[in-house]
């Protein structure tokens, strides 16, 4: 199962796989079981029933999740959008790579593998203000990128991204597929100041302006993405298509899934929102995604570090669920 046009990942992205009905009744009658009051635990049964649904399996376990950070750069970040040079992208790089970023402590922290995945760091895209940021085949690349990065054996997905002015695209994603002005979208980012902030929002104006409406989603991440966007996008899919459980991250990724969302209706089933940033707008995508997220802590870091630490959350609601005795095993009265 694979793609060579965007035309190719819409048929995949129409077909994708649903969860699985006995695995989710399983696991309902599984939570009904365990020693505890009813709803006890929360938002906790519905994660573990929602991932034993996708798993197929109606006591499951995580034992392999993969986080994958994509990198790219961007030619808006040209127009000094960013607090920081292009080059920080391949400085951070090196920095994953050798194991002293945030993402890679919480990763090791909660068990998961992590791989890094650089794209054409050399090669900006265009300068989304005069023209599309990638043509077709581009944003193809990008998008096989992520697909063939995910590790089949995973059973759970975190993806994150590095890339300066990324947020800006992010920003003027958002605009394009929920509607508002680029003010409504446009953030601080790396912490850029008043000024830099207008420069910013008029960027994101300039982008929508140069771009007619868009075809769906995919045609949107093509014209106003980069390439890690289109990376994580391409992960995100192919997750769904191998049935493991994504934990989505802040602003970034949650506006590269939001492409496969606004392509096909439900390509995020599979998908929690592992955290909602401090990036001011996160918290409106989310809500126009229909997405709760499983913590607040002020992050605005990306790489997958908010969605890497609710893998925590995951596997805490799946070891109660999984490992607790049902009232029956325990020899304890259901009332």
């Amino acid at each position: 199962m694979s793609f060579d046009t965007l035309d190719g990942l819409r048929a995949l992205l129409a077909d994708m796989p649903v969860a699985d009905d006995a695995a989710v009744a399983g696991a309902t009658e599984r939570n009904g079981q365990l020693t505890k009051p009813p709803g006890a635990l929360g938002r906790l049964e519905d994660l573990a029933i929602w991932y034993a649904g996708w798993r197929g399996d109606a006591r499951p376990q995580i034992t392999a999740p993969q986080v994958i950070v994509f990198a790219g750069n961007h030619g808006v970040a040209a127009r000094g959008v960013s607090a920081f040079p292009p080059e920080v992208t391949v400085q951070m790089v090196a920095n994953f790579e050798h194991g002293g970023a945030a993402i890679n402590q919480l990763a090791q922290a909660f068990g998961a593998r992590m791989d890094v995945v650089a794209l054409d760091l050399d090669v900006p895209t265009a300068d989304f203000t005069t023209g599309p940021a990638m043509n077709e085949v581009e944003a193809v690349a990008a998008l096989r990128a992520g697909w063939d990065a995910v590790d089949a054996g995973a059973d759970l997905l975190v993806v994150g991204e590095m890339g300066i002015g990324n947020t800006t695209s992010a920003a003027a994603i958002a605009a394009r597929l929920f509607g508002g002005v680029a003010g409504d979208w446009t953030g601080r980012g790396t912490g850029v100041a008043d000024d830099a902030l207008a420069l910013k929002t008029q960027v994101v104006d300039d982008g929508l302006a140069a771009h007619g409406a868009a075809t769906d989603g995919l045609d949107v991440l093509m014209r106003l993405g980069g390439r890690e966007l289109a990376g994580m996008a391409g992960a995100i899919a192919r997750a769904r298509a191998l049935r493991i459980p994504v934990i989505m991250d802040g602003f970034i990724c949650t506006a590269a899934a939001a492409c496969l969302e606004k392509t096909v209706a439900g390509a995020l089933d599979h998908v929690v929102a592992g955290h909602q940033s401090a990036e001011g707008a996160h918290g409106r995508m989310l809500e126009a995604l229909g997405k709760a997220p499983l913590l607040s802590l002020g992050l605005r870091l990306g790489e997958g570090s908010g969605a890497a630490l609710a893998i925590g959350v995951l596997k805490g609601a799946i070891a109660c669920h999984s490992g607790m005795s049902t009232f029956a095993e325990a020899g304890v009265s259901d009332g």
